[in-house]
């Protein structure tokens, strides 16, 4: 793949409530980029990737890790948590010179982990539905600017202490949460461990991420998650605690928004998510069921089984916009083969009145739907030429609704089962 304009990086966003498959194209595309540049979010996040067979699960590893030529590198806009990081390394050979890690990336550490799970236990039934994993709080602590950040781990001596100081001021809160810290001794073996693994891979990756451009490198930029789990633009407070629409690319790598050219939005051909939060488009019947079982719609983080649905174009022509998207991948079409009929959401019905956009929150939000023919069998199909005519008639609609070209789509987990439509 190459950078329509030099010097201008390619960005990869996922346009729903995240799951919609970034890893596959990512992976796809990334056989031909020299970097992949990982931009935000953390551990929480996870794609799959299935290649000659072979499942991969990646957490926090740029999707590039595939390619034995790409340089992965994970950005300062990450919340790292180096525990799981060095185990998802431990999939790999021969990764030494293609992995980085910003020495500017925060640090998530297993107490954050024990804050999140605590505290959407005494929400109760106001709970978020976060994974668990410590994200917040670690998002929450840079914030704060009461954080720790990867460059710490060269001096774990000196990183113990800071900790542990900061154990010692916020003790009350850790007690009454429930919160367990560890003592000096473990968490030192700890980060000792963290830096004898990971030091090797600490840099400044701006620094790398400049050079790579001003030398013609073609760069992929990959986000996490989904547009409408944006802090700022999703569906609050149900989402995240990053940025994730394209424009967290610069402040998660630190590069000038002139330098991001094609973006390239995925989206599945129904809809997922996962947590609490307003999902016009679910489906709690037989046909959301479907939807589940046959698109193996359960979290690769957690396991968690994802709630379905159908394709809600309102969202999407919204999340087009937000992120300056050129060109969509849809993914799963193949989940939709043998349904007798496929509904697209093509807008929503607020207290009797019938909306095209996105409203300040969708609590209470009705879908208007629109309803398609189905057909038997796209799976495995590699020109758009051999899917079905309702298949085909069905992306030519999404297409028009979304306001951006439909360019790549996906017929099976598989690398090679991707339709690239010039």
């Amino acid at each position: 793949m190459q950078n329509s304009d030099t010097n201008r990086a390619s960005l990869i966003v996922g346009l729903q409530w995240g799951d919609e498959g970034k890893g596959k194209i990512v992976d796809h595309l990334a056989q031909e980029v020299d970097f992949v540049c990982r931009f935000a979010g953390g551990h929480n996040a996870g794609h799959t990737i299935v290649t000659e067979g072979k499942k991969y699960a990646l957490h926090l590893v740029p999707s590039g890790i595939l390619n034995p030529n790409a340089v992965n590198i994970v950005g300062n806009g990450v919340v790292l948590s180096p525990k799981d990081f060095i185990k998802e390394l431990e999939q790999f050979d021969n990764i030494e010179g293609r992995v980085y890690i910003s020495d500017k990336a925060h640090l998530l550490l297993p107490y954050h982990a024990l804050i999140d799970q605590a505290r959407e236990k005494l929400k109760g039934d106001k709970a978020i539905g976060t994974t668990g994993k410590g994200i917040g709080p670690a998002y929450g602590d840079k914030i704060t600017r009461v954080g720790h950040r990867v460059g710490e781990l060269l001096d774990p001596e000196k990183l113990t202490q800071d900790i542990m100081n900061y154990f010692n001021i916020y003790r009350p809160i850790f007690d009454a949460m429930g919160v367990e810290t560890p003592n000096d001794r473990d968490l030192l073996a700890d980060l000792i461990e963290y830096k004898e693994k990971l030091g090797l891979y600490i840099t400044d990756t701006t620094l790398m991420v400049w050079d790579a451009l001003d030398n013609n490198k073609n760069v992929l930029l990959e986000g996490a998650q989904g547009t409408m789990l944006d802090i700022d633009h999703g569906t609050y407070p149900y989402v995240t605690s990053s940025t994730t629409i394209s424009a967290g690319a610069c402040s998660g790598l630190g590069i000038s928004p002139h330098t991001i050219g094609e973006v390239i939005g995925i989206a599945k051909a129904y809809c997922t998510r996962v947590g609490n939060g307003p999902f016009p488009s679910e489906d709690l019947g037989k046909d959301g069921e479907y939807l589940r079982e046959k698109g193996s719609e359960f979290g690769t983080t957690t396991g968690r089984p994802r709630r379905c649905g159908w394709f809600d174009a309102v969202a999407m022509k919204h999340a087009v916009r937000l992120n300056g998207v050129s060109n969509i991948a849809l993914m799963k079409l193949d989940v939709l083969d043998g349904l007798d009929s496929i509904k697209v959401c093509v807008a929503y019905e607020i207290d009797g009145k019938e909306i095209d956009y996105v409203p300040y929150t969708l609590d209470g939000v009705k879908p208007v739907y629109k309803e398609f023919k189905g057909w038997a069998k796209s799976e495995g199909a590699r020109e758009f030429s051999k899917l079905p005519k309702e298949a085909q008639d069905y992306i030519l609609e999404l297409e028009k609704m979304c306001g951006a070209k439909i360019g790549i789509i996906s017929t099976s987990p598989d690398r090679d089962d991707t339709i690239i439509r010039d």
